[in-house]
């Protein structure tokens, strides 16, 4: 309860400098052209349960919400081979198509936790892919640190209403914080879970956040994503240090730290 009237508390506070909540403004990602330097978002489709969106960060790894992958109906794990991630889908077709290899999400993560706020926080997941994409066509995107309240941000979606291509909402702001979470002003919908979230740098796209979920500020919608940093380093060592097809390497992330591994 603490931790929400903070985060309430700082929402209060930037109101007056952060823009308020756009209206959903959304560019259908539909053409070659157009969808070129976003690739590497897909469907990541849950077999009898829906889909959610993920996006690249190395040829192997594929970055969602962790709620993604339980079933809502029973609560339980979705099965392995259930998850398949369809990179740039985009009019029935998918520039490459992977099945899941393994999952894992983030340590403190619990699907029936009762307090939002903390599930939210933890709520991001990797899926290591059965085959690496390499594609000079999908380049998988690198991090950034944390968008600061005012930032203005970018999410790539696939949602309920538009499944059959990816929707780019070009603007939209970072309203609030707290150490795990980000509240932002874009408009989000089912199917958004686990949409990239980007801060865009020298005109190239880095991922600050993922969606978790759509809440309501103020009389008005918002959507809450959970902080990267030390959380998906974590994610990313674990894998590491549970495969010995892994071996570590170093990626330079954009504020000029971060590892990454590939196979």
């Amino acid at each position: 309860m603490r931790r929400f009237l903070l985060l309430l508390l700082v929402l209060w506070i930037t109101a007056e400098r952060a823009p308020a909540a756009e209206n959903a403004q959304l560019v259908n990602l539909t053409s070659a052209d157009n969808a070129d330097a976003w690739e590497a978002v897909g469907r990541v489709n849950l077999k009898g349960t829906g889909f959610c969106t993920g996006a690249l960060i190395s040829e192997t790894l594929v970055l969602t919400a962790a709620h993604c992958l339980f079933d809502k109906r029973t609560g339980k794990r979705v099965d392995l081979k259930d998850v398949e991630f369809l990179a740039g889908w985009r009019n029935g077709r998918a520039a490459a198509a992977r099945n899941a290899r393994r999952v894992v999400l983030h340590k403190n993560y619990r699907y029936q936790n009762s307090s939002r706020l903390d599930r939210v926080a933890a709520d991001i997941a990797l899926i290591e892919l059965d085959k690496p994409i390499r594609s000079s066509q999908i380049r998988p995107f690198e991090w950034a640190r944390r968008p600061k309240v005012g930032q203005r941000v970018q999410v790539v979606s696939y949602a309920k209403e538009r499944a059959e291509a990816p929707s780019l909402q070009e603007t939209c702001h970072v309203l609030g914080r707290d150490p795990g979470i980000l509240v932002l002003s874009c408009s989000v919908s089912f199917g958004a879970s686990g949409s990239p979230i980007f801060v865009v740098q020298n005109g190239v796209p880095y991922i600050a956040s993922v969606v978790s979920a759509k809440a309501e500020w103020n009389s008005r919608d918002v959507a809450l994503g959970a902080s990267l940093g030390r959380p998906l380093e974590e994610l990313i060592d674990r894998l590491a240090s549970t495969d010995g097809v892994f071996r570590r390497i170093q990626t330079v992330r954009s504020d000029g730290t971060g590892k990454f591994v590939k196979p």
